[in-house]
């Protein structure tokens, strides 16, 4: 299995990742939780246009990325599963844990310092939510993203397979856990105790600050919980909560040079550990 997503890696990434979308799409079409308030196509074309940008920056770059790191680390014998030469089985699974609480550690910085804050605001402020939101990230952040995933591979000497296993779910979970679903109150409880849940992630997009500094995994749930960033349920219900970030109504969130240039303007709110949120004039 490990020889075959080597080997077969851009196709077993593309199909993944056709498949979750098609799947969330057809569902949120069909069953959504929340009424549609602005045009699929245009936020559609500016969400798959920054996932796209940014895919092509880091192959530009990083052209071996985390996976190439992975297979230097086991060569050269670097990285602590390497030199412990720890059985394929434990490194595997320790390789998923691991750089899933890597992934919770960067979105909480990325919530907490200004300059990261100026890039991860691109993703909070779709004024909407749906599985295309979980692939909405400016390029800076996604090749912030690459190179401290490429300093736990290494550090961790993670197995090659692991890395693209983990990031073919990380992809997947993002895309269902920001669809525009709900479980519903019976199932929802119970899946959620394991991995994060549309239900659950929703609150994260909130508008209010209080909300959205909490519920920052992406796949386990274990770490909201355990590092007391957990909230259970929205001030207001799942259907009538407000998405998105104060400050920027209308159309331009949706649109893709703007999303671009979003970093890069002239005033942010840099979200506090207290809750509150303080404008702050870039210069």
């Amino acid at each position: 299995m490990s020889q075959f997503l080597l080997s077969h890696e851009p196709v077993v990434r593309l199909a993944v990742f056709g498949g979750v979308l098609a799947v969330m799409a057809l569902w949120e079409a069909v069953r959504p939780i929340r009424t549609r308030t602005h045009a699929r196509r245009l936020r559609w074309w500016t969400n798959l246009g920054l996932s796209f940008t940014g895919s092509i920056a880091v192959r530009l770059l990083f052209p071996v990325a985390a996976v190439g790191v992975a297979v230097w680390a086991a060569r050269e014998n670097f990285g602590l599963l390497n030199r412990i030469d720890a059985p394929f089985a434990i490194s595997f699974l320790v390789s998923m844990v691991v750089l899933d609480l890597v992934v919770y550690a960067q979105h909480v910085a990325f919530h907490r310092f200004g300059f990261l804050w100026r890039l991860h605001r691109v993703h909070h402020a779709d004024p909407e939510i749906d599985a295309t939101t979980g692939i909405r990230f400016h390029p800076v952040e996604i090749m912030i993203s690459m190179v401290v995933k490429m300093v736990a591979v290494a550090a961790l000497g993670a197995p090659a397979a692991a890395v693209v296993a983990f990031e073919i779910v990380l992809n997947a979970t993002a895309m269902f856990n920001h669809a525009n679903i709900t479980l519903g109150t019976a199932i929802d409880p119970l899946v959620r105790l394991a991995i994060v849940t549309p239900d659950m992630h929703r609150v994260h997009h909130s508008i209010f600050p209080d909300e959205y500094n909490t519920n920052f995994g992406f796949n386990l749930s274990l770490w909201d919980r355990l590092f007391g960033t957990y909230r259970a349920f929205p001030r207001d219900e799942q259907r009538l909560m407000r998405i998105g970030l104060e400050g920027f109504p209308g159309e331009a969130p949706i649109r893709l040079f703007w999303c671009l240039a979003l970093p890069f303007s002239a005033a942010v709110r840099t979200p506090s550990t207290s809750g509150a949120t303080r404008p702050e004039k870039l210069r």
